[in-house]
């Protein structure tokens, strides 16, 4: 048994460096002091764009409407159908719970939706309109009252039409044409909406990402985000040119993007390696996916299958294609990935776009710990508790016990005066 590396990744995509961590903090602390003033001002400089509003208006979303071909408007709404109806879905799996723990004393739980949400659809190189569905349509499919969102604008025209025509039949209360650090903190501090965010959600740059992990704490945010990885399991049956394909796909995302394969086949591990130059090529931006695959590119050689799920969930990528016979077996194995598209019929692709589940994936690693964005990270779950007033002394009585022991005078003195008070004849 052996696992062995056919090309190893020459670097690795870099966690938040000091420099960006220090415009991002500076950047926050000008809006949250300057305001709209310190917004019209950063993003005038960083982005050439100071529009008479930054909140856009409902004949601009008209007017971005009109100019789409119908089949762009058909396939976006199709692609947000799917998403929230795969959201409302697990939202009903969801149910508030109420037992009776001992006589007389009932806990449970509600879930109950944040009241604002903040959400970043990005630009920059693409327009992601996809975006858009998964997480304002994933937030009001879980019953948030009011969704911000903020996507970048393009070329100084404004928010790319597909992209602002899918922000708003995602549901956006408001919609702000304002990209990276500004757009975030502009939303967590309620500028432009007086409604402060209570969670950030969606993809952006390293400094979108690192301006949502400083503000972690004083709001929620969806997943600690960096560059997109895909990870392909291939056995002897995968087809080596749709692998390609689908690992120069999302080498696309740009040069920092980890692209592996792990394959229990040499024949497939060569033929993909051979034809990768041949699937990149075609690509608009070719630069940035042969960049990728150069320097974040990988391929592993496993004897066994049992060794590639394990390479597999020591990666722990955002996203596992399997090209393997016996689905079944990989579906119960694998454990570490924020999405799992099983066969090859399946891809990346389909889950980015339009397929249902949520594109917004943990990074890095994380999914050994955490899943992706979904209606649970717009809800809290908060639990109660109500007693009678004999459930009230017999807790009582062993609250302050405990609590004795525990050296917490004032928490026993909690239980002695209500035990006192409604059953004057028992001791603590």
């Amino acid at each position: 048994m052996s696992i062995t590396h056919l090309k190893s990744a020459p670097t690795t995509a870099a966690e938040a460096d000091p420099e960006t961590t220090a415009v991002v903090e500076r950047l926050l602390r000008e809006v949250e002091e300057g305001g709209e003033e310190a917004v019209r001002r950063i993003s005038a400089m960083l982005d050439g764009w100071s529009p008479e509003s930054f909140l856009v208006s409902a004949e601009q979303i008209q007017a971005a409407t009109d100019r789409l071909p119908e089949q762009v408007r058909a396939d976006i709404d199709f692609s947000l159908d799917q998403v929230t109806r795969f959201a409302t879905a697990q939202r009903a799996t969801l149910v508030d719970l109420e037992v009776e723990l001992s006589p007389g004393l009932v806990a449970g739980h509600r879930h109950i939706p944040v009241s604002v949400a903040g959400c970043y659809v990005p630009g920059g190189r693409y327009a992601h309109a996809a975006s858009a569905a998964m997480s304002i349509g994933t937030a009001k499919a879980a019953g948030v009252e009011f969704v911000v969102a903020a996507s970048p604008p393009r070329e100084g025209a404004g928010i790319h039409d597909a992209t602002l025509y899918a922000m708003h039949r995602a549901g956006a209360d408001a919609i702000l044409a304002l990209g990276g650090v500004q757009a975030v903190a502009a939303m967590a501090f309620g500028i432009f909406t007086g409604r402060s965010a209570d969670v950030l959600a969606g993809p952006g740059n390293r400094f979108v990402a690192e301006a949502k992990r400083l503000l972690f704490g004083r709001v929620g945010i969806d997943v600690f985000a960096g560059p997109t990885e895909a990870l392909v399991l291939a056995d002897d049956t995968a087809d080596p040119w749709v692998v390609a394909v689908d690992l120069a796909s999302q080498a696309e995302h740009g040069p920092d993007s980890p692209v592996v394969l792990v394959t229990t086949s040499r024949r497939v591990a060569d033929a993909v390696m051979e034809r990768m130059e041949e699937a990149v090529a075609p690509l608009p931006m070719a630069d940035a996916a042969r960049t990728a695959w150069a320097d974040c590119g990988e391929v592993v050689l496993c004897d066994t299958r049992e060794e590639a799920a394990e390479v597999s969930d020591e990666y722990a990528s955002e996203h596992v294609e399997v090209h393997a016979e016996d689905l079944p077996w990989w579906h119960e194995r694998l454990r570490n990935y924020g999405t799992l598209f099983l066969g090859e019929e399946t891809t990346v692709a389909y889950g980015d776009k339009s397929a249902g589940p949520n594109h917004i994936l943990p990074t890095r690693g994380a999914s050994r710990y955490t899943g992706g964005l979904w209606v649970g990270k717009f809800l809290k779950t908060l639990t109660f508790e109500q007693m009678t007033r004999e459930a009230s002394r017999d807790i009582g009585l062993v609250a302050a016990r405990v609590s004795r022991v525990e050296g917490m005078e004032g928490h026993a003195r909690s239980g002695d005066v209500r035990v006192e008070k409604y059953f004057p004849s028992a001791t603590t």
